[in-house]
């Protein structure tokens, strides 16, 4: 799973870099609001990625003394990190320029002039910035297609494999926050470059500048909205979430049809990474069953588990007589 999720954040890290950086450029010829929401919105994705791919290495570090489960939700970790601080600064300054937008708005149609160290970049294009705001629009909307389409196939085989209704039920199970955060991060800015498309194109055919503002304040509310809903779905893991019921059940048969099995007398599992669980079992054997016998059916028992679930990699299990 570790090989998916990094392919896909790769993937969007490229696709943001090169965007936030046209998006720039953009905001630098016309000084529209909403290509500034954009820019911060890129610079944002492009932010996450790093932390996501830092999660992503730091989480492959082998168990030890001190973690002896691993490093796997040091993933956790970092995908909550970026949903609060990424995310939710980005959304912040676009819904606060928005806002400022709003209060003090371009009067007759104007372009506003953005002038750094002396330089007035609105007067240095000889054709009509517009278009190029339109070009870098679409441009990544190209981008992020590629980046959501990769992102969406590693999420879609999650959901095949392991038999889920769709992407609401996936939102909600999956342990693979990396991925998860890269696809909702793809959505959201697909969402915001078309907002942003919509907002300067009423701007500038209807001659009002203020629907380039609400753009600007829809795409940071859009943003803040996910950041919440992110890290609530992060919360779960950090606090150490088990397999879903039907999993459990299904788990616990397996352990007591094993010949020789009484009774279960306590099951546990919990996520300790991205796809990896451990799962503890206090089971009751037949009192006829020798040492030897019961040492054979733990074996036995822990592979059929492995086998039934892949994300099952750590078992023990306690017998009792």
């Amino acid at each position: 799973m570790a090989g998916g999720s990094r392919s896909v954040v790769i993937a969007a890290l490229i696709a943001n870099g090169a965007i936030a950086v046209l998006k720039f450029f953009g905001f630098l010829l016309t000084g529209s609001p909403s290509m500034l929401s954009e820019t911060y919105h890129s610079i944002s994705d492009t932010g996450n990625q790093v932390f996501l791919l830092i999660g992503i290495r730091y989480s492959e570090k082998a168990a030890n003394r001190a973690h002896p489960f691993g490093y796997g939700k040091a993933q956790f970790f970092y995908a909550f990190l970026v949903s609060v601080l990424l995310f939710g600064i980005a959304g912040w300054e676009s819904l606060k320029h928005g806002y400022e937008a709003i209060m003090h708005p371009v009067h007759g149609g104007e372009r506003a002039d953005v002038i750094l160290a002396g330089v007035n970049f609105t007067e240095l294009v000889p054709v009509d910035p517009f278009w190029i705001n339109v070009v870098v629009l679409l441009g990544a909307i190209l981008f992020e297609i590629y980046a959501f389409a990769k992102a969406n196939t590693e999420l879609q085989r999650q959901i095949d494999t392991y038999g889920w209704s769709g992407l609401r039920e996936a939102f909600s199970k999956t342990s693979d926050v990396t991925t998860l955060t890269a696809f909702t991060e793809d959505a959201i800015a697909l969402s915001g470059a078309a907002i942003a498309l919509v907002g300067i194109s009423l701007a500038r055919f209807l001659r009002m500048p203020i629907f380039d503002a609400i753009a600007s304040v829809v795409i940071g509310a859009l943003l803040m909205f996910f950041a919440v809903a992110l890290a609530w779905e992060n919360k779960r893991l950090i606090l150490g979430e088990s397999l879903p019921a039907d999993v459990e059940t299904e788990l616990r048969k397996a352990i007591s049809e094993h010949d020789g099995v009484v009774h279960i007398d306590g099951f546990r599992t919990v996520f300790v990474g991205p796809g990896e669980v451990l799962v503890t079992a206090d089971v009751s054997f037949d009192g006829d069953l020798d040492t030897g016998d019961i040492d054979a059916d733990i074996d036995r028992i822990e592979d059929r588990l492995r086998g039934l679930d892949d994300r099952v990699r750590i078992v023990y299990i306690e017998p009792e007589v």
